[in-house]
């Protein structure tokens, strides 16, 4: 008994998907506020050596702030004072205008700095001073977060499909909110980090539970509308984390506000349904009778027919004489998964680390953070709408492809075109940007159809793990380009094309059922839906099952 066969009866698109949408709405507009929110907490505004000391009552005393300046520290190529040296003593000669700077002996900031606080009233590197020899630690606290969620994707992957999926949920938003508010308290850098890394952890089971959870409501036919679709969520959150960081300046009070809707989200999860797919793959038949009829009153259809509960249960007898304490390494037991395996970590991989190494860096186009923030965020929207269109026509495997070696290209052109021609790299840069965005809502939809359900869990938190793996070197990859400017473009470019060529060697499910067992994967699958005649199919295949359980039955008898 397929659980397409139950969707058909009882609806597989109706008003109780969509109610499912919108419930697992709000967190996911909470996720790319927090795994993009270091462009805003860590920015890095400009500074300069804290000179204050220096004030002595003398002659010091006797200069404006402008002449302090000139006697105490250095000034760039563009006139505006260095940022981490300062003069060993001050230098009054430099007040005569034709005195000359060069080769003066200098010293790193020996009493602090000062920030400009015009765009940011607090930042990570201003509470801790994270600057200079200690800039790195920003970029550092980023990469701590992701660790958090490639850790915490193994772990919510094995709880997932151990204890379903709608408990973990709720454990995911009491951890992000607790570990969220803790960290806008953190009194220390490595408390916050600590911090961080738990959120990081709890959000991780958001992020799997919310797509699996749409994806096995719905039939077949509406799987890309709901992968889609629902993943605006994402894009209308990432937009309203750049004007979250315009309106809030302070680190602290940022933090907060991203993690408040979890809150909300909270309250809503006692109308989210367990995944009935799931209850059925795991024998728990009567609590799936009562999802099932939920969703068909929802739906405003009949209740299940008598005929259907019966063949519900028949089925669900043999599987339960299987082994249903399914781990991951029954992702690497026999060779159709390890092959799966091994093909969807490496595409997950190069996903991740190109879209986070666009996303990023939103400096270096001459616009402004806030902006380019949001222009990347809003290219995001034509970029799902588009991929939407072609998911179903060209198929889920040309798609993950053709936006991976798409986006490689847009990396590799900006390579070359001179920094002077900034408008130009910042079109090119945000087609790359929606690009990535378009193949990672492909990678979403694609990988849950790809896993069978008594292992999807486990298998979206290996990918998961190995997206996180990407994201975490993200932030380690752009602080190459003090070594070679175009070093972090190069390896990003390299990894985006690699993957693309990589996805080429997955098997297409555009119109395929769900694999439920480890053996759909295992044996070629025959059934493939019509998308001209998806019904009438759904019929043959329904009525071919029918006589042949009958033929298997009359030869038992005989």
């Amino acid at each position: 008994m397929k659980f397409e066969n139950i969707l058909e009866e009882i609806d597989g698109f109706g008003p109780f998907q969509i109610a499912l949408i919108i419930l697992l709405c709000t967190p996911r507009i909470v996720l790319p506020c927090h795994f993009l929110l270091n462009n805003f907490i860590a920015a890095l505004p400009p500074h300069r050596c804290d000179i204050s000391a220096l004030h002595d009552g003398g002659l010091f005393g006797n200069l404006t702030r402008e002449q302090r300046l000139t006697v105490s520290v250095p000034l760039r190529e563009n006139g505006e004072p260095k940022s981490c040296e300062m003069f060993a003593e001050p230098q009054f000669q430099l007040l005569d205008d034709d005195s000359n700077a060069a080769d003066l002996p200098t010293v790193q900031c020996q009493n602090g700095w000062v920030y400009d606080n015009s765009s940011f009233t607090s930042t990570l590197a201003t509470e801790w001073d994270l600057v200079c020899d200690r800039k790195s630690l920003t970029k550092t606290t980023s990469t701590i977060f992701f660790f958090g969620v490639m850790i915490g994707a193994i772990v919510f992957g094995f709880l997932c499909d151990k204890y379903g999926r709608k408990n973990t949920l709720l454990a995911s938003y009491i951890m992000a909110i607790v570990f969220g508010f803790s960290s806008a308290f953190a009194n220390s850098f490595i408390l916050f980090a600590v911090l961080r890394f738990l959120t990081g952890f709890g959000l991780t089971g958001i992020s799997i539970n919310s797509i699996v959870l749409s994806i096995e409501w719905v039939d077949t036919s509406h799987r890309s509308f709901i992968g889609v679709i629902g993943s605006l969520a994402w894009s209308a959150g990432n937009m309203l984390l750049a004007g979250f960081a315009f309106l809030v300046n302070d680190w602290r009070t940022l933090i907060m506000t991203v993690t408040a809707p979890l809150g909300f989200a909270v309250l809503t999860w006692w109308w989210i349904p367990e995944s009935a797919r799931w209850l059925l793959a795991n024998g728990k038949v009567e609590q799936a009778q009562f999802y099932l009829e939920q969703c068909s009153k929802f739906n405003k259809r009949q209740k299940l027919s008598s005929k259907l509960k019966m063949e519900t249960q028949s089925s669900m007898k043999s599987l339960e004489k299987q082994e249903k304490n399914y781990t991951y390494l029954h992702l690497i037991k026999t060779p159709g998964m390890r092959r799966l395996t091994l093909l969807t970590g490496i595409v997950w991989y190069g996903v991740a680390s190109t879209y986070y190494g666009i996303s990023l860096n939103i400096s270096g186009f001459g616009l402004d953070m806030y902006l380019t923030h949001f222009i990347y965020a809003a290219i995001e929207v034509p970029a799902k709408l588009m991929i939407y269109c072609f998911l179903n026509i060209i198929g889920r495997r040309k798609c993950q492809a053709g936006t991976l070696l798409l986006t490689g290209i847009c990396i590799a052109i900006n390579i070359f075109i001179p920094e002077g021609l900034w408008h130009l790299r910042a079109v090119v840069a945000i087609l790359g940007k929606g690009l990535s965005e378009a193949s990672f809502t492909t990678i979403f939809l694609y990988t849950t159809e790809l896993y069978p359900t008594v292992i999807r869990q486990n298998g979206l938190g290996y990918t998961n793990f190995m997206s996180r793996l990407g994201i975490s070197v993200a932030p380690l990859v752009l602080m190459l380009e003090d070594v070679w400017t175009v070093l972090p473009q190069i390896i990003i470019c390299s990894v985006a094309i690699i993957s693309g060529l990589m996805s080429l060697l997955l098997p297409e499910t555009v119109n395929k059922r769900l694999p439920e067992t480890i053996d759909d994967v295992e044996k070629p699958r025959r059934n493939d839906i019509s998308s001209h005649s998806v019904e009438s199919s759904g019929v043959l295949l329904e009525l071919k099952g029918t006589t042949e359980t009958k033929q298997c039955q009359d030869k038992q008898h005989n």
